[in-house]
């Protein structure tokens, strides 16, 4: 038998089984598996990973293995000999694994056949058990999450663990298309992360942003995956088990490819969004993409999108949609696309919101496309998004939201009972897939602040029921973020308290404070200012202190990009504040302006001085928005490239510069009045009332 080792030499340490304790760092498990048996724990100071037959995917997960054990600090040994953990990845018809699986009295269910796992772990050894490469490697990623701590005080769990999915379709949709582009090493980091929380689906989403070889007009310098991005990306997933499934656009949402005079035949309306049925050119646009695609991804599924078609009936098909009605015409022109690329031979998925819009038009759909019906927030029942796909044969995955979209932080608890009302009712009505949904409708959003809610999906999508958010909020900041000190997972619950108070859509952070807008806004937010900022400003003290006791943190940069929501947040909370306190301020001061009393005259003073000055609130917010736009650009460049960023930034450079003429304007109202003793009213001054007592 040929054994390959995976290791870095250096001598065993062993030291007696310890039972859990107070004191003893119980691990925590993402997903939860569906049968765990856990006792005790061993030291774990060195191990040695085998794989006998030398399976090239096999050897991967030992890798994998072998990567995450060194970077724990445990000693990985290729000496046999030594007294140590043996690791032994085995495929369950070979005589060994029968042996392992006798000895511990245990067996294979036909339903864990494509991605189930046995794990036994006792002292001296541990052994994962499948009938696939998927099963070992999805058996290694819970190996994984059994070890705590560090180098010589690492220790391992043992006990039984015997688990499949629920759900053969785990993922996760990426807007690649309004905004952030991510580096081509970021979307690798992403596919390694989303495979060790056993996601296996990364489906990117496109409006314009794909090169494509036939059709190269669209795409814009910098922000675009060429062919060979493509695939050296789908080379690098396989290794981790995951599926790339390209989402075109098909028929929506294509308004920066429809904006080119080229296009301009195959609109709905002009430079419009949505492609019009029935003009000639439309569908071998679409299969010259697809083409493409297919080439480069050689999944088993395309995601033709088809959503949101807002314009169908406006413009070329008025008088059709008319006459016929808009769901018949949605759906012929969604069979058309169907037919137009049946020769490659792929299934397609599409968004299923048409059940909502004309649930009639559902039963006209080819019977092998895949509906995904979406819906991004609470409902006491899901299955009305479903069950017209299911009763009409049609077979569907779920869409649940991620809550990231235009907002200055995701909203944590709209995502977790999102996605654990939703992938539930998929389950049970047999829902064969689950997207976790991550958009960027306004250009701003970051990757590395949707992990928390992406990975519940990850969870929810693979463990068997309805997924409680209480045991994964214990684990996360643990297995995510190696954080030991618990705080990082506390800050995280500080912004969503912080979510829930305050309206932190990106238009509040934004929003003109004086303008009729922002003074609207005011009376919606001002009861919950103070307590909004205490809640982001424990985030960052929360954050803080734990990169200072524990050096292990993982995803720093995901971190830093924790400490920008909580920035921007408390930054949108305090504009609120400071603008309240100037035009009261400014009240007070208009109030008493022509005293001739010498210390009415030094109040009137400092309270114009505390508007406009130096250290000044028209300063403060100046110099927070400054201060905010370089870590938001050091939050953005750690995950994207650099197109689209510039769009981004100069929505700071104007706040910048409103705070800057405001405090230019109200120091020269302010030295006038040195002079004068005489001021502008607060209107003339474009300084709003104070608010009611």
């Amino acid at each position: 038998m040929k054994i390959l080792f995976f290791a870095a030499a250096l001598a065993a340490v062993w030291s007696p089984i310890l039972s859990f304790s107070a004191q003893a760092q119980q691990p925590q498990l993402i997903p939860i598996p569906l049968e765990a048996h856990l006792s005790s724990s061993i030291s774990a100071a060195s191990a040695i990973v085998l794989v006998p037959g030398n399976d090239e995917e096999d050897n991967n997960a030992a890798e994998d293995l072998t990567a995450a054990m060194q970077q724990r600090g445990i000693r990985v040994t290729p000496n046999i000999g030594a007294p140590l953990i043996r690791v032994t990845l085995l495929r369950e018809d070979t005589p060994a694994a029968q042996d392992a699986l006798r000895s511990a009295g245990l067996v294979f269910a036909p339903a864990m056949h494509d991605e189930g796992y046995i794990l036994i772990a006792k002292p001296g050894s541990v052994t994962v058990v499948a009938q696939t490469s998927a099963g070992i490697f999805y058996g290694v990623q819970t190996l994984k999450q059994l070890f705590t701590g560090y180098g010589e005080q690492a220790l391992l769990a043992t006990g039984t663990i015997r688990d499949w999915p629920a759900m053969k379709y785990r993922g996760i949709d990426d807007d690649l298309s309004r905004g952030p582009f991510p580096t081509l090493e970021f979307q690798k980091q992403q596919i390694r992360t989303f495979a060790a929380f056993k996601i296996n689906v990364y489906s990117p989403y496109i409006e314009h942003t794909m090169q494509y070889a036939s059709d190269p007009l669209a795409a814009p310098p910098g922000s675009s995956l060429t062919r060979s991005e493509s695939q050296e990306l789908v080379r690098y997933a396989r290794r981790y088990h995951v599926t790339i499934i390209p989402e075109q656009e098909a028929f929506g949402h294509l308004h920066h490819v429809l904006k080119y005079e080229k296009y301009s035949d195959l609109a709905e309306s002009p430079h419009g969004h949505v492609l019009a049925p029935g003009q000639p050119g439309t569908q071998p646009l679409i299969l010259s993409w697809f083409t493409q695609l297919a080439e480069d991804f050689p999944s088993p599924f395309l995601h033709v999108g088809a959503d949101e078609t807002f314009e169908l009936g406006a413009g070329r098909t008025k008088s059709d949609v008319q006459k016929r009605g808009l769901g018949p015409v949605y759906a012929d022109f969604l069979t058309q696309i169907h037919a137009t690329l049946a020769p490659l031979h792929r299934r397609l998925l599409f968004w299923g919101d048409v059940a909502t819009s004309d649930p009639s038009a559902i039963d006209h759909l080819p019977k092998d496309m895949i509906a995904i019906p979406w819906i991004y927030w609470h409902l006491d029942s899901y299955d009305s998004n479903i069950l017209p796909f299911k009763n009409a044969g049609i077979e569907t995955w779920v869409a649940p939201g991620d809550s990231n979209w235009s907002v200055m932080y995701p909203l944590g608890d709209n995502a977790i009972d999102n996605i654990s009302g939703f992938v539930e009712a998929g389950q049970r009505l047999g829902s064969t897939g689950a997207l976790t949904t991550v958009w960027n409708d306004d250009g701003e959003g970051l990757f590395n602040q949707d992990w928390y809610g992406v990975l519940f999906g990850a969870a929810a999508s693979w463990q068997h029921g309805k997924s409680s958010g209480d045991p994964y909020k214990a684990a996360f900041g643990q297995l995510f973020y190696q954080d030991t000190t618990g705080k990082v997972m506390q800050a995280q619950q500080e912004l969503i308290a912080a979510t829930n108070l305050f309206d932190v859509d990106d238009s509040t952070f934004w929003v003109d404070p004086w303008s009729k807008e922002g003074q609207a806004k005011a009376i919606k937010v001002r009861p919950h200012l103070h307590d909004t900022r205490i809640h982001a400003e424990r985030a960052l003290s929360l954050l803080e202190e734990a990169g200072a006791e524990n050096q292990h943190l993982l995803h720093r940069e995901a971190i830093a990009a924790m400490e920008l929501g909580a920035h921007r947040i408390d930054l949108a909370a305090m504009k609120f504040l400071l603008s309240d306190e100037m035009a009261t301020a400014y009240a007070e001061a208009y109030a008493t302006h022509s005293s001739k009393d010498e210390k009415q005259q030094i109040a009137t003073r400092t309270l114009l001085e505390s508007i406009a000055d130096n250290n000044g609130r028209c300063s403060d917010l100046r110099d927070a928005y400054a201060a905010v736009k370089d870590l938001y650009k050091q939050a953005w460049l750690a995950e994207n490239r650099p197109y689209w960023l510039d769009n981004v930034l100069v929505r700071y450079d104007l706040q910048i510069q409103l705070w800057q003429r405001r405090n230019n304007a109200l120091s020269a109202i302010r030295e006038e009045w040195q002079d004068t003793h005489q001021l502008p009213t607060a209107e003339q001054a474009g300084v709003p009332a104070p608010p009611a007592p």
